[in-house]
């Protein structure tokens, strides 16, 4: 039905507009009496295979919703309807910031891809809070957090701090990201000092609390080798919990789409079906090159159950979808589910 009738009017529609159309019709059809358990009978799939305990938290499967989808955490409850072990919200800043410029997010059809610059839009992490404190269901939270575009690098790290106290009695675990190519400067953050600063302060604070949280670092996937070594080493000193691998690519390299049109589209991260192996790379070579040391988040081209298969036999314990739910539809949880089952069951 997705394919056949709902992705072709939402196609027919801008990437941006197509989102928030979703939005209020998830919103809208999610919560009535009647359809609320059909919706949840449709895409229901647990079995204790799928169980997964990782950094101290329990999910009831390894699938989860990447950031960006769900920014200000307007649709947790609906969402979790679709059988998600686990929602990650944000990236969230302290202040509120409409981001970019429109029109920022781009389909490459041909690819199966997408390229935003959306620039960390979102209400600010005090209007989150607001809606988390409200919120029903009981899936695991992630709460992804960033600095403003007007905080200069030197004082990023007070944003950061800002949002972990914020957040902090209201989600599960925390993802630093400094790997957005859409705020200016933001990758500079990944550099070995910058990075072992702002997370040691992050760990600080967190550790200071009655229950610290996880603490987890998105990376970007166009890292060298000997980058992805200081993170191995910067992880181990700085004693935080895992890393998510990876966020967006600014490599167009792999794309059959036109160059003239994907020029015409401009900066952005690129996401998508090209993105699956290079993600995958990274999490086998942070796996093996440090020996398994820390958990790690498998997000980038996760299409069906064996995208999600790789890259947990490269070496993830838990992935994440979100372009690939734009192609398949919601009911891409369930199929992967599926499919993991039979994987394990009949290895």
């Amino acid at each position: 039905m997705y394919k056949a009738i709902i992705k072709p009017i939402l196609f027919k529609r801008s990437p941006e507009s197509a989102h928030y159309f979703t939005f209020a019709w998830i919103k809208r059809l999610f919560n009535l009496p009647i359809i609320k358990p059909i919706v949840k009978s449709q895409f229901e799939l647990e079995d204790p295979t799928l169980e997964r305990e990782v950094f101290g938290l329990k999910f009831k499967n390894p699938i989860g919703l990447a950031a960006g989808f769900d920014k200000d955490a307007k649709v947790i409850d609906e969402m979790s309807l679709l059988g998600f072990g686990f929602i990650e919200i944000g990236t969230l800043t302290p202040k509120p910031q409409e981001g970019n410029p429109k029109p920022r997010m781009f389909r490459l059809p041909k690819d199966q891809a997408i390229i935003n610059r959306m620039g960390f839009n979102n209400g600010g992490v005090e209007e989150a809070v607001q809606r988390l404190r409200n919120r029903i269901s009981d899936v695991i939270i992630g709460g992804n957090i960033g600095k403003n575009k007007v905080t200069p690098n030197e004082l990023a790290e007070d944003d950061y701090l800002i949002c972990l106290e914020a957040l902090h009695p209201y989600v599960d675990y925390f993802v630093v990201n400094v790997s957005s190519p859409n705020t200016p400067n933001l990758r500079d953050l990944q550099e070995k000092e910058p990075l072992k600063k702002l997370l040691s302060a992050v760990k600080i604070a967190n550790d200071k609390k009655d229950k610290p949280k996880p603490i987890l670092l998105k990376i970007a996937p166009d890292l060298t080798e000997g980058q992805l070594d200081d993170i191995i080493e910067i992880v181990k000193e700085t004693g935080i919990d895992g890393v998510i691998a990876t966020n967006t690519t600014i490599d167009r390299s792999q794309l059959s789409t036109g160059a003239d049109q994907v020029a015409a589209m401009g900066a952005g991260g690129l996401s998508g079906k090209v993105l699956a192996k290079r993600s995958t790379e990274v999490i086998r070579y942070l796996s093996e090159r440090s020996g398994a040391a820390f958990p790690i988040i498998g997000v980038g081209g996760v299409f069906t159950a064996q995208d999600a298969i790789d890259k947990l036999e490269a070496g993830a314990s838990l992935v994440q979808v979100y372009t690939g739910m734009i192609y398949e539809g919601p009911g891409i949880v369930k199929t992967i589910k599926k499919g993991l089952l039979s994987h394990f069951q009949n290895p």
